[in-house]
C-alpha cells in the first residue's frame, strides 16, 4: 500500500516557504496531496482555480517522479485526508508561535483520527520569515516579492495588483 501524505493550507498565494515544505514532503511519502482548504467566510485574493494552477506549476518541477495531486476541500482536514487515503498530515513550522498552534491542532486531530499521524517540518532558515499574508501586503503596496515566491506566483501577483511585484 502506498504511503500518502496530505499537506493542507490556503496557499493564497503559494510562497517559497510552501515550496520548501512541498519539496521535502516528496521525500517522506510515495504520493503527496497538496490540499487547498476553502472557507466560505474568507475572501481569498486568488480563486481556487488560480491557486490550483499555481501549485501544479510549482510542484511539477520538484516532484522528481513522485505522484502528487492538488486538491481542494471545505471540511475537516482529517476527513479530506481520509478521502484521499492519506495516513500522514504534513505541517510546516516557521517558529515557536507556529509550534504552539500546530501542537494544539495535532492533538485535536490525533483525538479525532488516531490513525493519521502529524509530521512537522521546520522551515529552512532562508524561508522562515515568509508568510502569504506579508507577501500579499507587500505586493499590494507595490513592493517586490521575487525573493519570497516562485516566478509564476510573482507574475500572478503583478497581474492581480497591476504593479511590478
Amino acid at each position: 500500500m502506498p504511503h500518502i501524505a496530505f499537506y493542507a493550507g490556503s496557499f493564497d498565494p503559494p510562497t517559497n516557504g510552501h515550496l520548501d515544505v512541498i519539496r521535502r514532503s516528496f521525500g517522506l511519502a510515495d504520493e503527496l496531496i497538496i490540499a487547498i482548504g476553502t472557507h466560505p467566510g474568507k475572501a481569498p485574493l486568488f480563486s481556487i482555480e488560480e491557486r490550483v494552477a499555481m501549485l501544479e506549476a510549482v510542484a511539477r518541477p520538484i516532484a522528481n517522479g513522485k505522484k502528487f495531486t492538488v486538491a481542494t476541500f471545505g471540511d475537516l482536514t482529517i476527513d479530506a485526508a481520509r478521502r484521499h487515503g492519506a495516513t500522514t498530515l504534513i505541517r510546516g513550522l516557521r517558529d515557536g508561535t507556529d509550534l504552539d498552534y500546530e501542537m494544539q491542532l495535532a492533538g485535536m486531530n490525533g483525538t479525532m483520527a488516531p490513525d493519521i499521524q502529524t509530521v512537522f517540518l521546520p522551515s529552512s532558515p532562508d524561508v522562515r520569515p515568509i508568510t502569504a499574508t506579508l507577501v500579499r501586503q507587500i505586493a499590494g503596496m507595490g513592493g517586490r516579492v521575487a525573493a519570497f515566491v516562485p516566478e509564476v506566483v510573482r507574475h500572478a501577483l503583478a497581474q492581480k495588483f497591476g504593479k511590478g511585484a
